[in-house]
C-alpha cells in the first residue's frame, strides 16, 4: 500500500451508513476492558496486555465519522476504572484493621468478569473476516456493523487493503522502510511523550503527592478523588469533540494547558516549600494546587490521553499494522515504567523542578505535534496512507510509488 499525506475534510471517502445499535453496543462491551486496566492503574500501577488490542478492534469496527470518539470509550473505561479505584481506596481507608487493602485488591475481579463475559460475545470486525478468508461472514458483518447494504466500496477497500498486506511476509522489516517512516516515528514518539507529560505521577502516587504538599492522609486520598472525577468529565469532552475538531486541536490546546498549569504549579511550590522542601500551604494556596492539577489532569484528558492510544491506532496499513501497534505498546509500557521507578528519586532531587522537567517535555511535544502530525479525523483507515503523502514534511521525504489502491483513492482527494 502507498504511502500517505494530508487529506481535506471533505477529500476523503464517505462510505454508506451510519451507527447502529449493534455497533454502539460492540464498542462499548469492548471499551469495558478499560475498567480492570483503569482500576489496576489505581490500586497498583500495574498495565496489562489488553491495551494492544482494544484501540485497533474499536478502529476496525467504528465508522471513520465517529472513530474517534468510539475508540476513546476505551479511554474512558480507563478513567472510570482509575476513579473506581480512588473510591475505593478512600472507602477502605477508612475501615479499622488492616484488611482494607485486600478488599481493593479483590474487588478487581469485577471488571474482571464483565471483560470476560463481554469478551465472549464480541463479533470478528470485518477486515479480520477478510484476513481469514471469510469473505461472505465479512459482507454481512459490514452491513450489521454499518446498517446498510450499501457496503461494496468499503468492502472492495477493505479487500484490497488485505490483499496489499498479504504481499508484506516480513512487517518488522518492513516497517523499517522509508515509505513508513512517518508511521513508525509517530508510534515512537507518541508514546514516549504521552508518559513524558507526568500525568502517571499523578495517576500513580497523588496521594503521596498532595501529603507531600501538606494534605492529610485521608485529604490526600480525597485529592485524588477529585482529580480522578475530572479526568472522566474531561474524557467524555474529548469523545464529544474529537470527531467535530479533529485530533490536532486537541492535542495543541491541550499542550498549552498542561503545560501553564505545571509552570505554575512549580513556581508555587517552589514559593512555598524552596530547595529545602520545608514549609506548608495555607488553605488557600493548597486548594489552588488543586485546582492547578485538577486543570492540568483535564487537560491531559481530553488530549494526549486518549489521543495517545486514538492516533497510532489509526494511523497504521494493514500490512504493518500489527507490528507498528506492537511499538506503540511496547513503548508505552517501558516508559510507564520507567518513570514510575525514577518518580520518588527525581521528587526528592529536584522538589519543585519536577514540574519544570514535566512542563518541558510538555513544550517539546506540543511543538512536534505541530510540525509533524496531520490531522486524521473522519479518514478511513484503509485510505489513511495518504495522509502522509500530502503533508508538507513527510510528502517530500516519501519514495513516489506506483500503486493501485493511491490512484483509486486520488479522484476524490484534494490538495
Amino acid at each position: 500500500m502507498a504511502e500517505g499525506g494530508f487529506v481535506s475534510q471533505g477529500g476523503a471517502k464517505s462510505y454508506g451508513g451510519n451507527m447502529t445499535v449493534f455497533v454502539l453496543i460492540t464498542c462499548v462491551v469492548a471499551a469495558t476492558g478499560g475498567l480492570i486496566f483503569g482500576y489496576d492503574i489505581g490500586i497498583s500501577g500495574e498495565f496489562i496486555s489488553m491495551i494492544d488490542s482494544v484501540p485497533l478492534y474499536l478502529s476496525e469496527m467504528a465508522p471513520a465519522k465517529l472513530r474517534g470518539g468510539l475508540n476513546m470509550g476505551f479511554q474512558l473505561a480507563i478513567t472510570i476504572g482509575i476513579l473506581a479505584a480512588n473510591l475505593v481506596n478512600y472507602g477502605t481507608a477508612q475501615i479499622k484493621g488492616s484488611y482494607g487493602w485486600r478488599i481493593s485488591l479483590a474487588l478487581a475481579a469485577v471488571p474482571a468478569i464483565i471483560m470476560t463475559v463481554g469478551a465472549i460475545f464480541l463479533p470478528d470486525t470485518p477486515n479480520s473476516l477478510i484476513e481469514r478468508n471469510q469473505p461472505e461472514k465479512a459482507k454481512n458483518m459490514l452491513r450489521k456493523i454499518r446498517g446498510t447494504d450499501s457496503i461494496e466500496e468499503e468492502y472492495k477497500n477493505l479487500v484490497e487493503a488485505s490483499e496489499a498486506s498479504k504481499k508484506v511476509t516480513h512487517p518488522w522489516k518492513n516497517i523499517l522502510q522509508k515509505k513508513y517512516r512517518p508511521q513508525l516515528v509517530m508510534s515512537i514518539a507518541i508514546p514516549f511523550f504521552q508518559q513524558l507529560t507526568g500525568i502517571n505521577v499523578i495517576m500513580f502516587y497523588a496521594p503521596v503527592l498532595f501529603k507531600t504538599i501538606g494534605f492529610a492522609d485521608d485529604a490526600s486520598l480525597m485529592s485524588a478523588v477529585i482529580s480522578g472525577f475530572v479526568n472522566t468529565i474531561a474524557t467524555v469532552v474529548s469523545i464529544v469533540t474529537v470527531d467535530r475538531y479533529g485530533r490536532r486541536i486537541l492535542f495543541l490546546e491541550g499542550g498549552v494547558q498542561m503545560f501553564i498549569s505545571q509552570m505554575i504549579i512549580g513556581v508555587m511550590i517552589g514559593k512555598v516549600f524552596g530547595v529545602s522542601g520545608t514549609g506548608s500551604l495555607t488553605k488557600g494556596q493548597a486548594d489552588v494546587v488543586v485546582f492547578l492539577i485538577c486543570t492540568y489532569v483535564a487537560a491531559f484528558a481530553w488530549s494526549w490521553g486518549p489521543l495517545g492510544w486514538l492516533v497510532p491506532s489509526e494511523i497504521f496499513p494493514l500490512e504493518i499494522r500489527s507490528a507498528g501497534q506492537s511499538i506503540n505498546v511496547s513503548v508505552n509500557l517501558l516508559f510507564t515504567f520507567v518513570i514510575a521507578q525514577v518518580f520518588l528519586t527525581l521528587l526528592c532531587h529536584l522538589k519543585f523542578g519536577l514540574f519544570f522537567f514535566f512542563a518541558g517535555w510538555v513544550l517539546i511535544m506540543t511543538i512536534f505535534i505541530y510540525i509533524f502530525l496531520p490531522e486524521t479525523k473522519n479518514v478511513p483507515i484503509e485510505e489513511m496512507h495518504l495522509v502522509w503523502k500530502k503533508h508538507w514534511f513527510w510528502g517530500k521525504n516519501l519514495p513516489n510509488e506506483a500503486d493501485p489502491s493511491l490512484q483509486l483513492s486520488e479522484p476524490k482527494i484534494t490538495a
